[in-house]
């Protein structure tokens, strides 16, 4: 037989994280006994492949290309320096790199180049020649990035993967864990730990925590492993410190359980040696959500609230996971079999079942965005355990669409007996009602072999089911004209979507409260009685990597007796990025409190179900925020008007949407005035209400872009917004002075009034285009840099933005934008009450198009939406289907989310519609998801009331 001849691979690792270097050097050691010789180019510490591999084949060259994320700690990431660093890395000098890495390449003969998430060596490869594999379970795909990834033939894909459409071509392997050396009984003897005691390993990875360690911390008996302590660090003496060269697996093997973040190298091991993981949840970590609901999958992972990791609230926790039983029985010989694959592919041999051209593959890339956020139109390569938790998610979100309600309705919601309000007929409204009714059924199947989701266990476990429970309802928004410059007094129109959020919430006296466990620990510890909660559950949770459960205690909302500041409450919401959301419910709490002096002596257990998809634009935070106080007013027996309502919900969000949604009647648009410069002085207000006609439809199609009001784009533009309004006043108000000097006689007095009225405008809205026009366009610059502006008019009068003086903002559009937007807001609404016909609708839409590309002008439109609003217009503009829509626009605050359409409401529109998604799909790879239809706002829907029926009866 012919002996193999020796191959050269080019190995590159991100520096980023050891599970990279760990499952990078099982793999190399396999290669290496394969007899091929690895050169491993990383900036990871060398030690993590030289204690593992001694080999005379192994070369390690440090370079730095790729920087992975920028950490503050060991659970937080800084997106904006990790950006920065990488473009300072691989971007600013990329020819430079690109050209050294080639030249390398070719010097060392390179059979096959292989990346663990390092894009830019899938180019360099390119330009040597050679060909490329990446072998990852996730990739970052923007930009140069994912372009880069588009160079590779394949991706060898590790278990717990998040989808990566820049890798069509795809070779799936088993878990790739690293061998153990020693067994557990030696571990042990080596530390003098007996077998029969409780151990706890606490791994951070290569980035100590740094937080105080306390003996109270663990269970009565049980030692705490810790690796990565800083030198010097002083330890309990049931804590037991590592060498930092230890082999991590070994002691992971030997412990009953551990603690620590989610990363890849880490679950890996949990799963492989089946030790339950405690782990806390990390933001912005592409990884984490695939990663983690493999890890509950197979039963071998248990949350910890970051608030209970750091105060050492842990016992509930490790007494939660050595419950669990690991059920992981999956192949762990990843690193054997990835070997063999980058062995057969540097030889030629073709391992794929099928090849697409690079630039179908840069396609493909591109689109991930939309891929990652989408509802609907799952049809990429998702993995069977992640789907599951998709699948409950999608089993408990009602669905708006279902039918013949009348003839299910009874059977749907027989063990419910409603004591108040009315469902409204509502197929959403019945639908959580079933809901309601399965977790009840989970209480008495808690040990069943199925699985449920951990919001579903949560939440079953949260209510007594034989008290009352208050159910409130609150769609969500689309904006049909107007949209954002809620800072510029614009009027908007807007239209209830049929979309809405549930919230069904319980009082219960604190002696009868239904604690889980931690918050019964976190209480025993603080030598308290029984003292009211507030536990809150929310499904979705996957969607957006946040946890799905908040609780707190209400006496955390006081301080000395008095509600504590806003101010403060933001702070205490902040803490744990994962738990931010609650501020949304919870936070309705406080202002009650505060505005109101209600008095919480009860518990209060919520639960959210929101059929409003986050960050499209259609306002899914207010509809929770209107539905919770809603809830909280019933349960508590509080009588508060409407319009109070909705102002109290503006200071829990500071933002106006609120108000329509309180005041939605279904089949309307709502001409609302948005006024809150300072986002609490000036609320919003409904000015009226607007039938839409029985010929006119609108529709609502997601771009599948995450839609963020937080993005620095919106707040440059309200930057700008408020310079324009600043220089305007400033030029008015010399003007006026001219005018005045000019003319003593008083002829020209209403041309003052004019110019006083100008010079002291609160609102860009309250300019008229013309004078606008005549005024003030020719000597307002488009552009202006910070420094500029402050020299020469001090400050721009925004108590919320601050102006970086280095940078350069765009004052021209977003100021014309609140003047002409409001005039297009008035015309809109004048002409919905015009003569039904094809010019009515023209000119609506015309207007639509407008105000999207005023949007745009502004750098608040993104390619998804455009790509949107342009099929709509092929479709008007065809001959074949002309008639039936008119007009698009962009909603909200822009930079992705939602499009609305306007057509006719006639079947032809309908069709047109539902060609619009698959015209979409086949440019950008996502399918979007269309809102279509009305629903009532929630002072229309008002509160149910409701009893579970006993089943004994």
């Amino acid at each position: 037989m012919q002996e193999e001849k020796p191959l050269v691979f080019a190995y590159y690792v991100t520096g980023h994280g050891f599970g990279h270097a760990t499952r990078v050097a099982e793999v190399v050691r396999n290669l290496i006994l394969l007899g091929h010789e690895i050169h491993v180019v990383t900036a990871a510490s060398e030690h993590i492949f030289t204690t593992e591999i001694q080999s005379p084949k192994l070369f390690i060259r440090k370079v730095v290309l790729d920087i992975g994320a920028i950490q503050t700690d060991a659970l937080t990431v800084d997106r904006l320096a990790s950006l920065e660093k990488y473009v300072e890395i691989a971007v600013v000098p990329r020819d430079s790199i690109l050209s050294t890495e080639a030249e390398w390449l070719k010097s060392i003969n390179a059979s096959l180049v292989v990346s663990d998430a390092v894009p830019i060596a899938c180019q360099a490869a390119a330009d040597a020649g050679v060909r490329a594999v990446c072998v990852t379970n996730f990739s970052t795909e923007i930009s140069k990035i994912a372009e880069d990834y588009s160079h590779c033939d394949f991706v060898i894909r590790l278990p717990g993967y998040c989808p990566m459409p820049a890798f069509r071509d795809v070779v799936d392997v088993p878990l790739v864990v690293r061998r153990l050396r020693r067994s557990r009984a030696e571990v042990r003897k080596e530390l003098g730990i007996a077998e029969d005691t409780k151990v706890l390993i606490y791994n951070f990875g290569g980035q100590p925590a740094g937080w105080k360690l306390q003996k109270k911390y663990l269970p009565d008996g049980w030692i705490c492993l810790v690796c990565g302590a800083s030198e010097g660090k002083e330890l309990p003496e049931n804590f037991i410190k590592l060498p930092k060269d230890i082999y991590t697996p070994d002691f992971i093997a030997a412990s009953d359980c551990m603690l620590g973040k989610i990363g890849y190298g880490t679950v890996s091991e949990a799963l492989a040696h089946k030790v339950p993981l405690i782990f806390v949840r990390r933001e912005y970590f592409n990884e984490e959500p695939f990663v983690r609901s493999m890890l509950e999958c197979y039963q071998c992972g248990v949350e910890i609230i970051r608030r209970d990791l750091l105060t050492g609230c842990w016992a509930p926790y490790i007494k939660h996971a050595i419950s669990l039983r690991p059920c992981y029985d999956a192949g762990t010989n990843g690193g054997e079999v990835v070997a063999h694959i980058l062995r057969d592919t540097a030889m030629g041999k073709n391992v794929t079942h099928s090849k697409l051209s690079g630039s179908r593959r840069l396609q493909d890339a591109i689109v991930l965005g939309y891929q990652l956020q989408r509802v609907s139109g799952k049809d990429i390569d998702v993995p069977s355990w992640y789907a599951l938790a998709q699948d409950e998610l999608s089993f408990h979100t009602p669905s708006a669409d279902e039918t013949s309600i009348q003839s299910t309705l009874t059977r749907e919601t027989d063990d419910i007996e409603i004591l108040h309000g009315d469902h409204h007929n509502l197929s959403d409204t019945i639908g959580f009602l079933k809901s309601l009714m399965e977790l009840h059924a989970l209480t008495s199947i808690r040990n069943s072999s199925q699985l449920h989701s951990r919001e579903s266990l949560a939440a079953a476990a949260m209510f007594n089911w034989e008290e009352e429970i208050i159910v409130a309802r609150a769609p969500g928004r689309l904006d049909v004209m107007g949209g954002f410059g809620d800072y510029s007094g614009s009027l908007v129109l807007q239209m209830p979507i049929r979309e809405a959020c549930h919230v069904a919430i319980q009082q219960s006296h604190p002696d009868k409260q239904k604690l889980w466990k931690h918050a019964e620990a976190r209480q025993q510890n603080k030598g308290q009685g029984s003292t009211p909660v507030l536990p809150v559950v929310s499904f979705g949770s996957e969607l957006s990597n946040r946890a799905p459960t908040f609780d707190m205690d209400l006496s955390e909302f006081l301080e000395d007796g008095h509600p504590i500041s806003y101010e403060k409450a933001r702070d205490y919401f902040a803490q744990d990025p994962s738990q931010k959301w609650a501020a949304y419910v919870a936070g309705t709490i406080l202002v009650l409190m505060t505005e109101l002096g209600i008095q919480f002596v009860d518990s209060i257990s919520i639960l959210v179900i929101s059929g409003v998809p986050e960050g499209k634009g259609v306002s899914s935070s207010a509809a929770i925020e209107v539905a919770t106080v809603s809830a909280v007013a019933a349960s508590h027996g509080l009588d508060i008007a409407p319009r109070d309502l909705a102002l109290l919900c503006q200071k829990a969000c500071y933002a106006p949407n609120q108000f329509s949604l309180e005041f939605f009647k279904s089949k309307y648009l709502h001409c609302l005035l948005r006024l809150n410069i300072d986002l609490v002085s000036h609320p919003a207000e409904v000015l009226g209400h607007v039938e839409i006609p029985p010929h006119i439809q609108f529709w609502g199609i997601d771009s599948g872009i995450r839609h963020s009001v937080g993005g620095a784009d919106y707040g440059s533009v309200r930057i700008g917004t408020f310079m324009g309004r600043k220089m305007i006043k400033s030029m008015a108000f010399h003007n006026s002075k001219k005018v005045e000097g000019l003319n003593n006689n008083g002829k020209d007095e209403d041309g003052m009034e004019l110019l006083e009225a100008e010079a002291a405008v609160d609102y860009l809205s309250n300019i008229s285009p013309h004078r606008y026009e005549e005024c003030y366009v020719r000597k307002l610059p488009e552009f202006v840099s910070g420094n500029e502006f402050i020299e020469n008019y001090g400050h721009h009068d925004d108590p919320v933005t601050i102006i970086d003086t280095k940078l350069s903002y765009a004052v021209g559009a977003p100021t014309r934008h609140p003047i002409y937007g409001n005039f297009r807001v008035k015309a809109f609404k004048a002409l919905l009450s015009a003569a039904p016909s094809d010019d009515q609708l023209s000119a609506l839409g015309e207007l639509m198009y407008q105000c999207h590309y005023s949007y745009n002008a502004c750098g608040l439109g993104s390619d998804g939406t455009d790509k949107l609003v342009q099929l709509v217009q092929e479709i008007q503009h065809s001959k074949s289907y002309s008639g039936t829509l008119f007009g698009a626009k962009i909603t909200g605050g822009g930079s992705g989310g939602t499009v609305c359409v306007l057509g006719k409401n006639i079947s032809r529109s309908g069709e047109q519609i539902a060609k619009i998604p698959q015209r979409y799909k086949a440019s950008t790879g996502f399918l979007p998801h269309v809102f279509e239809g009305s629903s009532p706002g929630a002072c229309k829907f008002g509160y149910l009331k409701i009893r579970l029926r006993s089943r004994s009866t």
